[in-house]
């Protein structure tokens, strides 16, 4: 099968795609060629002038859990100074930028295709510094590993903007990190990929999966993330300290009704298997949780935020008394982009009725292949 040829490929084999005397590269495990050689070391020895490196949350090593990365510090392999970036904007990202000497940024860094997955918001923080600054941006594009022709889950309501939405994206939002930069900057530069069809599943493209942070080890994991995702604002486990992060869900007071009347609902594409199992780390650690595993059976059915709402609400409906918020003030709101989510489970209501298909968003489509 002939792989997708993606931005960093492009711009290997001819880095006058993207102009500069200084480059400053933001990347992680992801940005790697086919042949898994890191983008990174690829491009000094296509001659590219990479003078600085930007790391995102879990750090440019990927060695960091959630909500942290790596210190700044200077690369072992090349002695290009690191650069954290993660939870810094505004003019604190300024100085950082500006201090590098760098005169472009490249973004090569794997999405998800979820909202509240935060390397898409290092992308928008890092080319709000780059305009502010007068710095060239390019963004080195990759498949979104859910596709491109589904979007699910409500648009973000500017009042909750956060690092984990700074945007009015759905859930799912179908977009490529180049296509969403497009629609932050219709300026910005991007090395588009060479191809990718819209309606491909990651399996389609030939490229190999890097897992883009410790807890996102398979395409598995990526599919069922916007919803169960949703879980970290509750005090169910969703799978964080097991080999199936997001696969697996489930709380110390949960049990087998959970499993079965989960399966009564007939959600499109997914069966559930009454599991238990002990965290090592975070929620619920050393603790035996009950709950259930998702087997996604049908792909192109499947709808992760749909399926994720469902488990929400029967959650909430068997366990009112243990199930509750967890995490920072306004976590799940920030996850979920409003109030209404929150609102909705706290007055007794179905919280199904708030997914509608927002449509495809509009506009910088640069893969139009297959639309809806």
């Amino acid at each position: 099968m002939q792989h997708v040829r993606t931005g960093a490929e492009r711009l290997v084999a001819d880095p006058s795609l993207v102009p500069g005397e200084r480059i400053g590269l933001i990347t992680n495990p992801t940005g790697v060629l086919p042949d898994l050689t890191p983008t990174l070391e690829a491009l000094l020895a296509a001659g590219a002038p990479i003078a600085a490196l930007f790391g995102p949350e879990h750090g440019m090593r990927g060695t960091a859990q959630a909500g942290f990365s790596e210190h700044d510090a200077t690369d072992p392999r090349t002695g290009l100074p690191v650069h954290d970036t993660h939870q810094i904007s505004g003019p604190e990202l300024d100085a950082v930028v500006s201090a590098s000497g760098v005169d472009t940024l490249v973004f090569d860094i794997a999405d998800v295709g979820t909202r509240f997955y935060t390397y898409i918001w290092t992308l928008y923080d890092l080319l709000m510094s780059a305009k502010r600054l007068g710095v060239r941006f390019a963004v080195l594009d990759r498949p979104n590993p859910l596709g491109g022709t589904v979007t699910e889950g409500p648009l973000l309501e500017p009042a909750f903007a956060s690092f984990v939405g700074r945007a009015p994206l759905p859930i799912r939002h179908g977009k490529t990190a180049g296509e969403l930069a497009l629609g932050f900057d219709p300026g910005v530069s991007v090395v588009t990929m060479d191809g990718w069809r819209r309606e491909m599943a990651f399996e389609d493209t030939g490229l190999p999966w890097v897992m883009p942070s410790v807890n996102m080890p398979t395409t598995d994991t990526a599919l069922v993330y916007p919803g169960t995702g949703l879980f970290e604002g509750t005090t169910f486990s969703e799978g964080r300290g097991t080999t199936r992060p997001f696969e697996l869900v489930g709380a110390p007071y949960a049990d087998e009704r959970y499993a079965r009347e989960l399966n009564a609902l007939g959600l499109p594409g997914v069966r559930f298997r009454e599991v238990s199992f002990t965290p090592t780390f975070q929620k619920h650690a050393g603790t035996v949780c009950h709950g259930v595993q998702l087997h996604v059976h049908d792909r192109p059915a499947f709808r992760p935020v749909l399926t994720g709402l469902s488990m929400l609400h029967l959650a909430r409906a068997l366990y009112p008394g243990d199930f509750a918020w967890w995490g920072p003030d306004l976590f799940m709101e920030h996850l979920w982009g409003s109030d209404t989510l929150t609102r909705c489970l706290d007055d007794g209501g179905d919280p199904r009725e708030l997914c509608p298909d927002p449509g495809f968003p509009d506009g910088h489509l640069l893969y139009t292949s297959s639309r809806r």
